[in-house]
């Protein structure tokens, strides 16, 4: 397997492997659900513990090699859920379909949650878990949820603020070491990367880094090529990075990624269509146009054996 981690900003190194066709296999994440949006936005997108595994199951067969969980509280299934119970019940089944992937859940959860709250999915023996890297405003409309969909609400106009300071990040980075989770380093912005650095002097992190650019929300960085060739620049060394464009922008900007030599995600969490009019049936419909897209460019699909050894995972699964 080619070497995953090398010089994002150098030309001749990505001519030679774009010549030789030497780009490490493509990791592949997918989103299933998220914390917010529910069946009022897609009725494909699954919201119970059982069709949560159900797709992680079919995103696996489809190419995935991470998935990423939003388990949802089961009093109200259009809120993440803030129990460790509930996420391992639900990782638990993961596992049981998809003795191998890699299983990545959110800290970020829904809007209005705690720390603390934000923190329980880490004890359901996740092998990878989000860390936003700083505060994001968020303002937009929810649709609502009407019946006869369980737990219906009305629509909900949110205009908020996802808090973070470097106190409250390192204790999430902290909380992660103690349990030997990787942290997938959630950046929306190039000042994020201070707090990269932070987290490095305060030996929270370890390499192989795995920076996820999160582009298109919205108080984030634009979602467009120029951002990624600007983040790509400060890049720090033994770091893999990983493209997520919300909505329209998720498959232009994967595609970049893909060329670029990164990784992707995509999912339900980033946009519920397939193209413009057409809601996504799936989200192994999702990870299978993305496989195409990557086998086109000459670009394999990592293994879920291939994707820990990059990421220096255990190259035994956890069992939740």
């Amino acid at each position: 397997m080619p070497n995953a981690i090398w010089d994002f900003k150098n030309p001749y190194e990505w001519m030679e492997r774009a010549a030789r066709s030497t780009f490490p296999p493509l990791i592949v994440c997918c989103a299933i659900s998220g914390g917010i949006q529910g069946k009022e936005v897609n009725p494909n997108l699954p919201e119970t513990a059982e069709e949560q595994a159900q797709s992680a199951y079919e995103a696996y067969n489809a190419g995935a090699s991470m998935i990423h969980v939003h388990v949802r509280n089961t009093q109200k299934l259009y809120e993440s859920s803030d129990s460790a119970e509930e996420y391992r019940a639900v990782n638990r089944m993961i596992r049981a379909r998809c003795p191998d992937v890699i299983i990545n859940n959110t800290t970020g959860g829904s809007y209005g949650m705690s720390d603390e709250q934000r923190l329980a999915c880490l004890d359901a023996a996740p092998e990878v878990a989000s860390l936003n890297l700083g505060p994001e405003m968020y303002k937009f409309r929810a649709k609502a949820r009407n019946a006869p969909l369980t737990h219906p609400r009305p629509e909900l106009n949110l205009d908020g603020l996802h808090p973070a300071t470097y106190a409250q990040i390192n204790h999430y980075a902290r909380e992660m070491q103690k349990r030997g989770i990787k942290p997938e380093m959630e950046m929306y912005h190039p000042g994020m990367y201070w707090v990269i650095q932070d987290l490095q002097r305060e030996n929270l992190i370890a390499p192989p880094y795995l920076i996820q650019f999160v582009l298109g929300t919205t108080t984030g960085s634009f979602a467009n090529p120029w951002t990624i060739m600007s983040l790509l620049q400060e890049v720090p060394p033994n770091a893999l990075f990983e493209v997520i464009g919300t909505g329209a922008y998720q498959l232009p900007l994967n595609t970049l990624a893909i060329i670029l030599g990164g990784h992707v995600r995509v999912g339900m969490e980033d946009n519920v269509y397939y193209k413009k009019g057409q809601l996504l049936e799936s989200n192994a419909q999702a990870v299978e146009r993305i496989v195409r897209v990557a086998r086109e460019l000459n670009r394999e699909i990592a293994t879920p054996a291939q994707a820990r050894e990059m990421l220096g995972l255990s190259p035994i699964p956890s069992q939740p």
